[in-house]
């Protein structure tokens, strides 16, 4: 079994929409759906917005369905002169933007535990081999409990991180969680603003979902069919 984990109602939504045989399980605050895409049994929760959420979503997942391998999916922002909307980021690596544990510690990293969080390298050559007219783009994910709103602090994550490719709330998170219950991980986000490019980047943000971009979340299929 493999568990798909995003975080927001309308990424649920778009996820949902390609299961088979689709059975929903409440469980607390989260909600689970067990299914099928193609020749793979899949269970997809909704975690909620930020680590802590996606953190404890993830935690129920492992020890309530114990799947082979977390796939995180949904929307990120791109912080990366190369990335348009609609872009999908595979990431290679998942960092915190927000931590800092004090010397003896790079920036990102909770003391005691790594810097990054690589993903799982079957699962992310798999996901860059799959062909689509969607860009796919491989490499740095930064993570953190901030909606980033200005160049400003897009600026403070390329000082840290300057080959940061796009911003989320989740993944670093989710990452961790997988890490310490040693199950196979790869987060892909799909752009849905670019808050370094543009002023009114909202703007972006609100029109990326009025365009209903199916065809984004569909690279999941594909990349089921390979695994």
């Amino acid at each position: 079994m493999i568990g798909i984990i995003v975080a927001m109602d309308a990424e649920f939504r778009l996820v949902k929409a390609l299961l088979s045989h689709p059975k929903e399980e409440h469980v607390r605050h989260l909600h689970f759906v067990r299914g099928g895409i193609g020749k793979q049994e899949v269970v997809l929760m909704k975690s909620g917005i930020g680590k802590v959420c996606g953190a404890v979503g993830t935690v129920e997942m492992i020890a309530r369905y114990a799947p082979d391998c977390i796939l995180n999916t949904g929307v990120a922002g791109g912080i990366d002169d190369s990335l348009r909307v609609m872009d999908v980021v595979v990431a290679e690596e998942v960092v915190y933007h927000d931590v800092w544990c004090g010397e003896g510690n790079r920036w990102g990293q909770v003391q005691g535990l790594p810097a990054r969080y690589a993903a799982d390298r079957r699962l992310y050559e798999a996901a860059l081999s799959v062909r689509s007219d969607v860009a796919l783009c491989g490499g740095l994910l930064c993570s953190g409990d901030r909606f980033i709103t200005d160049r400003a602090e897009l600026a403070g994550i390329k000082k840290h991180f300057p080959e940061g490719l796009a911003v989320d709330m989740e993944s670093g998170a989710i990452a961790q969680a997988c890490h310490l219950y040693e199950t196979p991980f790869l987060s892909c986000r799909i752009i849905s603003d670019t808050p370094g490019k543009v002023e009114n980047h909202l703007l972006q943000y609100l029109d990326f979902w009025a365009a209903a971009p199916e065809k984004s979340f569909e690279i999941l299929s594909a990349l089921l069919e390979k695994l």
